[in-house]
């Protein structure tokens, strides 16, 4: 008799810049989120900033000088260079900017908290070492994200 294994284990922590907006969802529901995505056991930090930080990080670390949704940091086991794959567990920072959010929900008119469960988890993905670089890696990506938000009742974000 094969038993299954074990679900993955997650250390989460979830922090709040001073006047980045109101989160629309709780901690226990950004966990669920989260754990959904993962494969293995993780480390994951999910920041919500205000647009300053989202930019200064997104110009920092993509140089590219506006606020972006979502941002994810990969560690390797020390915690101080990039990671993409591998074993042991995931470590990351996950940075959500709460104004490009609202922004995105509203221009293509769906629930903030959908928006929310979909960059939740597409970072989640990144931290595992997903990516869209390519159309090959999108179409991968996108199908999986599109998979994990069904279970949670929320429609494909890509249509």
């Amino acid at each position: 008799m094969r038993s299954e294994p074990a679900p993955p284990r997650l250390a989460l922590s979830v922090q709040h810049e001073p006047g980045a907006g109101d989160c629309p969802a709780d901690r226990a529901q950004l966990r669920r989120w989260a754990l959904a995505a993962l494969d293995r056991d993780a480390e994951l930090t999910l920041r919500f900033v205000g647009a300053r930080e989202g930019r200064a990080l997104n110009a920092q670390f993509r140089g590219r000088d506006y606020a972006t949704n979502v941002l994810t940091f990969a560690y390797d086991a020390q915690g101080d260079a990039p990671r993409r794959s591998g074993d042991g567990p995931v470590q990351a920072d996950i940075v959500i900017c709460l104004p490009v959010l609202v922004r995105e929900a509203r221009a293509q008119k769906k629930p903030l908290r959908e928006h929310l469960a979909h960059l939740v988890i597409h970072g989640v993905l990144h931290a595992q070492g997903m990516d869209h670089e390519d159309e090959e890696e999108a179409r991968e990506m996108e199908a999986r994200e599109t998979a994990l938000l069904r279970r949670f009742r929320i429609a494909d974000p890509y249509r």
